[in-house]
């Protein structure tokens, strides 16, 4: 068997969490593969709403098992809330949920690290989280990182030296904290972990496969926001590549099946960094407030914009996208006229290939299509479809070169059509 992955085409926030609970159901095991708390998956049945951080949002369906792997950084005390809150909720996981034991964690202090490290960049602000990710990821590529295994091997002295080295780097900013609170409830969340199986992830993940099982594999943020191939360096710490998956889980290039790619009818983004659809006008709002579109772990606002294709169509390509899913399609169910950016105007010259540098400079050129004011979310099935709305999935795929298997109409579990 093969390792299925699912990713991100865009700035992150593609509705990757509702899209794995509804193809869990064909799995055996769950697993992230990058990313961290900056991630918020959000998904909704059953009139109940759920945002995940570290835990896999496979987690839902019952007798599967979920695997936060290697890639993943992952903060006790965040995990600790996360858990809590789901077992409040009648999900209880501690039978179905391992996690890796190379995972890194994010110490108290990374998170101090974090937020100094943004405040010294002033107007140069990237618009991290601050949820410590990047200096994790730093600590883990510099090889002073402290990772799950470690709980079960000498951690309090490795914990001590990691904080005084963190100390000793936060006494070169003007910057005042109180490690102490933060500290007490990250120890109390590495009790909590200790209530879960630590695996060696890469082992687990090739024997189920050779076990004749399947196994999806879920990434965090967006293409757009990889550490290589995204808009550096408005970007996160990691590979949310599919590439990443390999590096993430343990397995090799030639393990991976389909390739699940998620995106929006149109384009959003949070925080800082280039956005070439970017809308600024009643439009642009119009598509915040249908979309709900607000960060599910910061309540930012989104900024939002048409769907770009020159984007997409890079994302395509460096992932290797087999299947499409197109998120919500009900959003832009009002608009008279939906713009498509099919190329940018980059100094003058009018391209289709992603640019080296978006920051600036980048403008995009659209076709236009007619709206379908009928409202999808109704829709249980293609063949309800508007005309209008099958044309422009019909222009989508022959731009991208790839299907459109699913599309969704709305965030419940059960508005998501095969096609």
């Amino acid at each position: 068997m093969k390792v299925d992955v699912l990713l991100g085409l865009q700035w992150g926030d593609e509705g990757k969490g509702k899209i794995v609970d509804v193809l869990t159901p064909n799995y055996s095991v769950v697993s992230r593969f990058q990313g961290g708390p900056n991630a918020g998956h959000t998904l909704e049945f059953e009139n109940q709403k759920y945002v995940l951080r570290s835990v896999p949002s496979g987690i839902f369906q019952g007798g599967k098992v979920n695997v936060i792997g290697n890639g993943v950084v992952l903060d006790p005390a965040l995990f600790k809330a996360e858990i809590e809150q789901l077992e409040q909720s009648g999900h209880e996981l501690t039978q179905r949920l391992y996690i890796s034991r190379k995972a890194h964690l994010i110490l108290p202090t990374h998170r101090l690290l974090d937020a100094a490290l943004e405040a010294a960049k002033g107007k140069g602000k990237i618009g991290t989280t601050g949820k410590g990710i990047g200096p994790t990821y730093t600590d883990k590529t510099s090889r002073n990182g402290l990772r799950v295994g470690d709980i079960e091997n000498n951690f309090e002295e490795k914990y001590a030296a990691a904080i005084a080295r963190h100390k000793e780097m936060l006494s070169h900013y003007d910057f005042q904290y109180d490690l102490e609170p933060i500290e007490k409830e990250w120890l109390a969340g590495i009790e909590k972990l200790k209530q879960f199986k630590f695996v060696d992830s890469e082992h687990f993940v090739n024997k189920t496969l050779s076990e004749g099982k399947r196994v999806l594999a879920e990434g965090a943020q967006g293409t757009m926001l990889d550490v290589d191939f995204g808009s550096y360096p408005f970007v996160t710490s990691s590979n949310t590549i599919c590439a990443g998956a390999c590096t993430g889980l343990g397995v090799a290039p030639n393990k991976i099946g389909e390739v699940f790619g998620i995106f929006k009818a149109y384009c959003t983004r949070v925080g800082s960094g280039p956005f070439p659809t970017e809308l600024f006008d009643e439009v642009g709002e119009e598509l915040r407030k249908l979309g709900h579109e607000f960060g599910a772990v910061t309540g930012r606002p989104r900024r939002c914009g048409w769907v770009d294709l020159v984007a997409l169509k890079y994302a395509v390509m460096i992932n290797g996208v087999t299947q499409l899913i197109m998120m919500k399609s009900d959003v832009m169910d009002q608009f008279p006229t939906i713009k498509a950016c099919v190329a940018y105007k980059v100094n003058g010259v009018e391209t289709k290939d992603m640019p080296f540098d978006i920051n600036e400079g980048v403008e995009p050129i659209y076709r236009e299509f007619p709206g379908w004011k009928v409202d999808m979310t109704k829709m249980t099935s293609e063949s309800q479809f508007p005309e209008e709305y099958k044309n422009y999935i019909k222009f989508i795929e022959e731009y991208l070169g790839v299907p459109v298997k699913y599309v969704s109409v709305g965030p419940d579990r059960e508005q998501t059509i095969a096609r």
